[in-house]
């Protein structure tokens, strides 16, 4: 796990040799003070030599300045490394989202991919700024520290080597439970952005229904799930410094005790005692910095699982792996559809399909309308068609060529899609539009807002196509969402256009000029279109009804009124006229 973190230090990874040298100039300059300490006590006191005693003092000083600068140096490389790998992870992890085929984001929810890219990616910053600062520095202190307590007295050495495996034990103890307590904090934070996240989308529909009360309740019990998860880590954790601090006055009282008893019997200088005890808390407070280090990788470890599981998804719709990048590759020029006996779940091999058996061909240039009950499989049938998701058998082609046979990027160029959910992004109306095509001009822009009957809503606004839009088109209505977006995909130019009850906002007189704008517009485009107006479809070159994700019937809207009984149903539902 560490390994393939490290991957991701990237050029950061230098600042992690600057920090091992810096800190091992921290490290020696801080072991040599307690021995100069001893010489000041031991030679230069006894002696009187005030000479001496101001050299050793004089040198003590600089030591403590270059061990003070290697320490500055330290914590600023140490920070440098540390924030530059979360970056790094940080993209990673959003780039691996971004290439996500829908199955995969259905497998991990929104606000889970939310806490793993921040709180998670800051845990795993936190012990890698601190394993720097620390990590590194315990072992050396460790090390070194014990070489010298044993040369200056073995005999007393041996409450060191009493006291270190009863902090080990300790720590033992402790870690293994901690894993398991901070995964479940994790969980709680995940469930606690989820609440959060549902109540900001959707804040209008709590207030329209008067549920704040319900949601403040619901709110209260993820955040005490959270408090109560984070009291039971925190518990944890908090009883290995009482138990740290204990073992550490114990070691210190037999020192005294038996150091004490050494130098009454001349048996050890004053010096060498001082010095003694100072080293025995440079190895004891090392103990406790990997202790402090080791509960940070508890809690680092679980948020490393929940980042390496979003990293080791596999992607489940990819380019052909029979495309180099050299070889050529087809390409969309027609628009035409066939659907070839096409099945499909969204569960892979479990549960019932949401698609069985469809059967059908679209024409270049055609419009082609699908209607159905709610839940009758539309929209699945249309994300097919981009390989948003993938068929689970039979085939999906494109003027002849399996969908699976494109590269993605130049499937979905070929493609415009104006989705159920509306979705625009802050930023300017003119950055929104610009998505269906970069290089449009501001001629192109306002031909396709005409088209799309926008326009006069944009040069009406203050700023005109410079007007900001709040994230997700929050200060626009539903309608003109619906038409700001299906300017953004008319601008793409694409060879099949699919609308996926993209205008039910709109009123039927408005439906109607966008109707003749895409005659007019996009007569050599195929479009696809879902509505639940009858008016909407009725004119459509073939009409495909869908019950429960089979076909029951395909014709136009004459032949349909005649011959099947679901849609002859829905034209009476709506009162529309039986014929033409």
């Amino acid at each position: 796990m560490i390994r393939r973190l490290s991957d991701y230090l990237g050029e950061n990874r230098k600042y992690v040799f600057y920090c091992v040298f810096l800190v091992t100039g921290e490290v020696v300059s801080e072991l040599l003070m307690p021995l100069l300490m001893a010489k000041i006590i031991d030679v230069g006191i006894p002696a009187n030599d005030i000479g001496y005693i101001a050299r050793i003092g004089l040198l003590m000083t600089v030591l403590g300045v270059i061990a003070i600068g290697f320490g500055i140096g330290n914590m600023r490389f140490s920070a440098y490394g540390s924030q530059g790998f979360a970056a790094n992870l940080r993209q990673a992890l959003f780039e691996k989202v971004l290439s996500f085929s829908f199955s995969n984001i259905d497998s991990f929810n929104s606000a889970s991919l939310i806490t793993r890219l921040t709180n998670d990616i800051t845990q795993l910053q936190i012990t890698l700024m601190m394993s720097l600062r620390m990590l590194l520095r315990a072992p050396l202190m460790l090390f070194f520290a014990v070489v010298i307590v044993l040369s200056i007295n073995a005999h007393l050495s041996i409450i060191m080597f009493v006291a270190l495996p009863l902090l080990a034990i300790s720590l033992f103890l402790v870690m293994r439970s901690a894993e398991r307590l901070f995964m479940a904090l994790q969980q709680r934070l995940d469930a606690l952005n989820q609440t959060i996240q549902e109540n900001l989308i959707a804040i209008r529909v709590v207030k329209a229904f008067v549920r704040e009360a319900h949601e403040k309740v619901k709110f209260k019990a993820s955040n005490d799930a959270l408090m109560n998860a984070a009291m039971r880590a925190g518990y944890l954790v908090s009883l290995m410094f009482p138990i740290m601090m204990l073992i550490l006055s114990a070691a210190t009282i037999a020192v005294i005790w038996f150091g004490g008893r050494m130098v009454a019997a001349g048996e050890m200088g004053t010096g060498e005692l001082i010095s003694f005890l100072s080293y025995l808390m440079m190895i004891l407070f090392s103990a406790m910095m990997f202790t402090m280090v080791f509960i940070l990788f508890a809690r680092a470890k679980a948020s490393a699982q929940r980042v390496l599981e979003v990293l080791d998804t596999q992607t489940a719709i990819v380019d052909p792996p029979s495309l180099a990048a050299e070889a050529s590759e087809p390409i969309i020029t027609r628009g035409g559809i066939e659907f070839r006996h096409v099945d499909f779940r969204y569960a892979t091999g479990e549960g019932d399909n949401a698609l069985s058996d469809i059967d059908f061909s679209v024409t270049p240039g055609e419009l082609v309308a699908i209607v159905g009950g709610t839940g009758s499989g539309k929209s699945t049938l249309l994300n097919l068609v981009p390989r948003l998701y993938d068929v689970a058998a039979g085939q999906v082609l494109i003027d002849g060529t399996d969908v699976r046979d494109y590269r993605l990027e130049t499937l979905r160029a070929a493609i415009g899609m104006v989705l159920q959910q509306n979705v625009l992004f802050s930023g300017t109306i003119r950055e929104n539009l610009l998505w269906g095509n970069k290089d449009a001009s501001q001629e192109e822009i306002e031909r396709c807002a005409m088209a799309a009957q926008i326009h006069d809503f944009i040069i009406g606004s203050p700023e005109g196509y410079e007007t900001m839009l709040g994230q997700g088109g929050v200060n626009v209505s539903g309608g003109q969402r619906q038409r700001l977006c299906i300017a953004r995909a008319m601008l793409k130019r694409p060879r099949i256009l699919i609308l996926d009850d993209s205008t039910s906002a709109v009123d039927t007189a408005t439906e109607a000029r966008i109707r003749r704008s895409f005659q007019r517009e996009f007569k050599h485009t195929t479009v696809l279109l879902v509505s639940q107006r009858i008016s909407s479809v009725k004119d459509a070159d073939t009409i495909i009804v869908l019950d429960d994700g089979r076909i029951s019937g395909i014709g136009t809207h004459e032949a349909l009124v005649s011959t099947n009984a679901i849609y002859r149903e829905i034209c009476l539902s709506q009162q529309e006229r039986l014929a033409v």
